[in-house]
């Protein structure tokens, strides 16, 4: 099977953060994330890697060097290497994304 995310079961509780690896190379790596109502994912960045956010499911709040925006699904949003970012989930439903990490550090 092409599609590694049909078979996924992600369903995080309320303020939990949920995860699975998609693909993993030598140049990429493809995560899940699934936010319960309240949950968030820290900001951090990545100094040596281009980050992508695929919005799947729901309303993520998108943290982006220190600005908020909601990004409804479909929705892409590119996070330059070395941006700090992170996603909150300020909904009453289960939000996801997947987050594309490339090249990797």
């Amino acid at each position: 099977m092409f599609d590694r995310y049909a078979d996924l079961d992600l369903d995080p509780d309320d303020d939990e953060v949920q995860t699975a690896e998609l693909v993993v190379t030598d140049d990429v790596l493809v995560k899940a994330f699934a936010l319960g109502p309240g949950a968030e994912l820290s900001p951090h960045e990545h100094g040596d890697s281009t980050n992508v956010f695929h919005v799947l499911d729901g309303d993520v709040t998108v943290i982006q060097d220190g600005s908020e925006e909601v990004v409804s699904a479909p929705g892409v949003v590119l996070h330059e290497r070395g941006v700090v970012h992170g996603a909150r989930n300020e909904t009453d439903e289960t939000v996801s994304f997947t987050a594309s990490l490339c090249p990797l550090p």
